[in-house]
């Protein structure tokens, strides 16, 4: 939690008028048992008059007044500052998450960045909120009603003195124990995030498969799991009220017993016991907050704990520095090896090829057989488990990710397109690109028919995730981003797999007749696809098993021919 003070930078002033504004209510709040005991003990028993006592009635009534308006103030600078500061949180959590690496990202799970942005990060603003506003008040209270007792009394004080000391080890013996079960309870809120997310994205296969009673079943499940330890760490955590009811009233029943021995003995008055009832019942009610409090600041501990798991990730982007480019192969791949998250097996193994500058390169194997992996290490997306890449002589980590970036032109797997219009999806490739460039790039992606049938032509309406669009407008949108930025690495990662045969075949034709003349990475099933490439890699299990052109490798790889006699019938057969 420490390191989260560090977004109160900027609500410094509303961090401490709040508390202090509260103290200012309280001190009202514990002067008015003993003006009432005056009341008592002066206007009544002493016989001082009414005139006293309207008197004394028009002291609370502005002690009343000005405590309500130093709870209204205290209110609005404790909101504001939390706000301000879920609002920092929130930013840089945001930006942390921008930086995370795919490796990283699949550690976490997209679901539980996602929950800790939202729910957690909710949690700590109303834990921050409470605290400013409660978590002072309380105190204040309790231990000013204790030191108001011994003034009124000595004796009644240490009553007073005993009640808090059980008090505090009641409220923080069940605050330590409940942090772990609220931990617990935001892990299980994660997987009902993920369930959740999985079921809204997958929907038309679930239907498809009339999957539903499944779906809804296992969302059971993972509710379930969710309600009993919500239930389990609200029933620890509710031991807190009738714990301190049990405390404070036995304390009164001490308290009335001791002050009426005082009062007998005539060194305690009648409205003094009064005073002191009400300074028990004062903590009483602020126990049974704070006891809510608690609860609250607890989660709030839990989901900030979360929340400084994301912030402490180590950012893995190299910054960019000025190298000076070699000789030789423009891309090579030096026993190059990749695993997720340490698992038993790499995803690919003693990876080696070297290409030249200009050249395509296709990538073709089994499903699993880590062909996205490859790929997706030329950008630096994931770390080297061992080996190196090199670019023109470089290692690509000494180029800065930024840079590397910038000379790659990366169309995923799953063709995603933002919220927005085509022209403004079409810009994330070059910012400053224009309308002429745009066709071009569009029009090499074979997406001039995509453009020409709607209305609104580059202005057309793009809804979120470009649902709106055929899975093959989709692809050939993305492919005329990547494009538009002219880049020097096109990776095409099996983003052509929507594509009918004549127009996969056009949009391979465009490639090879562009100026720049990219190196080209192209991942597919089809070996159609990759007849004409200049040299193309077998990958089988994570590990290279053949390297070379189409007709080489259907006489020198037996898993390549088998791959294209299961799609071309084989002669004479």
């Amino acid at each position: 939690m420490r390191k989260l003070l560090k977004y109160f930078n900027g609500y410094k002033l509303q961090t401490f008028l709040a508390p202090l504004f509260k103290l200012l209510e309280v001190c009202f709040e514990l002067l008015v048992p003993l003006i009432v005991a005056s009341i008592i003990n002066e206007g009544i028993d002493g016989g001082a008059g009414w005139r006293y006592v309207v008197n004394a009635c028009l002291i609370l009534i502005a002690f009343g007044f000005a405590g309500l308006v130093s709870a209204v103030v205290a209110q609005y600078f404790a909101a504001k500052a939390a706000v301000g500061f879920s609002k920092q949180l929130r930013r840089d959590l945001f930006k942390k998450s921008q930086s995370l690496t795919y490796s990283q990202i699949d550690n976490i799970g997209a679901s539980g960045v996602i929950t800790r942005m939202t729910s957690d990060v909710n949690q700590i603003q109303s834990g921050v909120n409470l605290f400013l506003r409660l978590f002072m008040r309380s105190p204040f209270i309790v231990f000013g009603a204790m030191i108001m007792a011994f003034t009124v009394n000595v004796t009644a004080g240490g009553v007073f003195a005993a009640a808090i000391a059980v008090l505090c080890v009641i409220i923080f013996g069940v605050m330590l124990t409940c942090i772990p079960l609220y931990k617990n309870v935001q892990r299980n809120l994660d997987s009902v995030t993920a369930s959740t997310r999985e079921t809204l994205t997958g929907a038309r296969v679930i239907r498809a498969f009339c999957k539903e009673d499944d779906e809804i079943s296992g969302f059971k499940a993972r509710n379930g799991k969710l309600t009993r330890s919500q239930k389990f760490a609200g029933a620890v955590s509710a031991i807190m009220n009738p714990l301190t009811y049990a405390v404070v009233n036995a304390a009164i029943i001490v308290l009335f017993y001791v002050g009426a021995l005082k009062v007998d003995g005539g060194s305690l008055e009648r409205g003094d016991v009064v005073a002191l009832y009400n300074y028990m019942a004062q903590i009483l009610v602020e126990l049974v907050k704070l006891a809510n409090l608690i609860i609250t600041v607890t989660k709030s501990f839990a989901s900030a704990g979360r929340v400084k798991e994301i912030l402490d990730l180590p950012v893995l982007e190299v910054s960019e520095k000025d190298v000076e480019r070699g000789g030789g192969a423009f891309l090579q791949f030096k026993n190059v090896c990749i695993n997720y998250g340490n698992a038993a097996v790499d995803a690919i193994s003693n990876v080696n090829f070297s290409v030249n500058r200009g050249e395509t390169i296709g990538i073709i194997g089994g499903t699993g057989a880590g062909k996205t992996t490859l790929v997706n290490a030329i950008p630096h997306f994931y770390d080297l488990k061992s080996g190196e890449i090199l670019l023109e002589g470089v290692p690509v980590n000494e180029y800065g990710d930024g840079k590397l970036r910038e000379m790659c032109g990366v169309v995923p797997q799953n063709a995603v397109l933002f919220n927005g219009t085509v022209r403004e999806n079409i810009l994330w490739g070059k910012e400053d690109a224009t309308d002429g460039e745009i066709m071009e790039a569009i029009k090499t992606a074979q997406a001039w028919d995509v453009i020409d049938s709607k209305s609104a032509g580059l202005d057309e309406i793009v809804e979120q995730g470009g649902k709106n669009f055929s899975g093959g407008q989709r692809q050939r949108l993305t492919i005329a981003r990547a494009l538009v930025k002219k880049p020097e690495i096109l990776i095409l990662d099996d983003s052509s797999s929507a594509l009918d045969y004549a127009t996969d075949a056009k949009l391979r034709q465009s490639l090879k007749e562009l100026e720049y003349k990219p190196t080209v990475f192209m991942v597919s099933q089809r070996t159609s696809s990759l007849l004409h490439a200049d040299k193309i890699i077998v990958l089988e299990d994570g590990k290279v098993v053949g390297i070379g052109t189409h007709e080489q490798l259907l006489k020198d790889c037996p898993l390549y021919a088998e791959i294209h006699y299961s799609q071309f019938k084989k002669e004479g057969a």
